[in-house]
């Protein structure tokens, strides 16, 4: 009985050891960037409306950070008409291939 358990908690963890992979393609989430391109894709980008302000920089972001924004867009937690309206027809995968995508392509500091 004591070699099972023994290889039972070496089993548990060699997996608890490997590294995890984010949840999203990052291919995938490249062709979904059209959207997001129009404000995010453009260097020290401003918005007018509702109020003037610095649009993000996602390339380099984190995952997990992306896809937590997207989500708080999504339920209203967070505000912006633009945002709000383009959330509203993303799932969960597209969030999570977005994310990765940005999350892999960091292109330098903002200017």
């Amino acid at each position: 009985m004591k070699p099972i358990a023994i290889s039972l908690c070496a089993s548990v963890l060699a997996v608890l050891a490997m590294p995890v992979q984010a949840a999203g393609d990052p291919t995938a989430g490249h062709l979904k960037t059209p959207m997001c391109a129009g404000c995010h894709g453009i260097s020290g980008w401003r918005t007018a409306y509702p109020t003037v302000y610095s649009v993000p920089k996602l390339g380099g972001q984190h995952a997990d950070y992306i896809v937590a924004a997207l989500k708080a867009y999504q339920s209203g937690e967070r505000s912006h008409p633009s945002m709000n309206g383009i959330v509203s027809g993303l799932s969960e995968q597209d969030m999570e291939d977005l994310a990765a995508y940005y999350a892999s392509s960091y292109s330098g500091p903002a200017k």
